[in-house]
């Protein structure tokens, strides 16, 4: 599954032409971000499952070295 810190890639491509989204919030609600232009947006997850397409990077855990 996917976690906080997460970059995912979405199956439509962002207004910048980027497809790179990293994972800011996680709850009810899911809250992504662009990696390209910064720009935010926020949506259910439910909504979230049903456009991602798969995850590109882990997020780096400090703790496991």
């Amino acid at each position: 599954m996917y976690d906080l810190g997460d970059i995912v890639e979405m199956k439509k491509p962002h207004a910048c032409q980027t497809n790179r989204w990293e994972i800011i919030r996680m709850g009810a609600d899911i809250k992504i971000k662009c990696v390209n232009c910064g720009h935010i947006v926020m949506m259910t997850r439910r909504d979230f499952e049903k456009k991602m397409k798969k995850i590109l990077e882990k997020k780096k855990d400090s703790t496991q070295e």
